[in-house]
């Protein structure tokens, strides 16, 4: 059983997260005059490159009895895990600037594009990785309070069945309460990685892509590290929220500055 608290906290978080890209778009969008094609076009990168090429990658990976055989060592394992994360992203998020400055060389002297990007990007990762997984999350610990769910997974293997009542077992107030760390510091980080680039692009630098590369790298390797079970849950968390705060107060003021028509230097 899953307590009604739960239950309520879990609704209101993934309601939370659900509203964060959207209120963040709508409030944005006059004040820096984002075109619905930025936030499409990110939308786009994060369903294509994470999504599809990113998996198609690592199931090429893991299929494969060599290199799987690497990722057995955990140092492998966390490098392989926040560089292919940090190379796909960003070589989509690249793409997609590089097009929008080819269709409208003019953008780079506005900030909305890098702002749609991200908030497309990050809604898109904030929509597909958190609400939709938490969603049924929820669905099937109503259907486990009604004693259904067994009955719904009838066809599956015990041990899935099994798996998903470990789950819903760990669910708790906490759970809802770490969900929203995560997605909201995973949704300005990715407005950070689009500012930065966008900026490196507009002051000309030819290695925008490479620095944007190692940066989602480096903020990748909590989550590779807790994947590879080397450090715990809560402190891979820590680590994004400290993060997530960081970027966030450095987002505020320099599009503060970019609004006021200063140098953003």
């Amino acid at each position: 059983m899953v307590s009604v608290s739960t239950l309520l906290c879990l609704a209101f978080a993934t309601l939370v997260i659900a509203a964060m890209p959207i209120v963040t778009y709508r409030k944005l969008r006059p004040r820096f005059n984002i075109a619905p094609r930025e936030a499409i076009l990110g939308i786009g990168v994060f369903a294509l490159f994470a999504m599809v090429i990113e998996r198609a990658l690592h199931g090429f990976v893991l299929g494969n009895p060599l290199t799987s055989g690497w990722l057995v060592n955990p140092a492998v394992f966390v490098v392989y895990g926040a560089v292919v994360a940090g190379l796909c992203e960003e070589v989509g998020r690249f793409l997609a600037m590089k097009w929008l400055i080819s269709r409208e060389p003019g953008a780079l002297d506005r900030h909305g594009p890098a702002l749609g990007l991200g908030i497309g990007h990050g809604g898109a990762e904030a929509w597909i990785v958190g609400v939709l997984v938490q969603v049924q999350w929820i669905v099937y610990a109503v259907l486990a309070n009604r004693g259904t769910l067994d009955a719904h997974f009838a066809n599956a293997p015990l041990e899935a069945i099994a798996r998903i009542h470990l789950v819903l077992l760990s669910l708790s107030p906490v759970s809802a309460g770490i969900f929203i760390i995560e997605r909201a510091s995973a949704f300005v980080l990715q407005l950070g990685f689009s500012a930065l680039m966008w900026q490196m692009l507009r002051e000309r630098s030819r290695h925008a892509l490479g620095v944007l590369i190692a940066a989602h790298a480096l903020v990748g390797l909590p989550a590779a590290l807790f994947q590879a079970r080397l450090v715990p849950l809560i402190a891979a968390d820590a680590v994004y929220l400290v993060l997530g705060v960081i970027v966030a107060m450095a987002l505020v003021r320099y599009y503060r500055r970019a609004a006021a028509g200063r140098p953003s230097a």
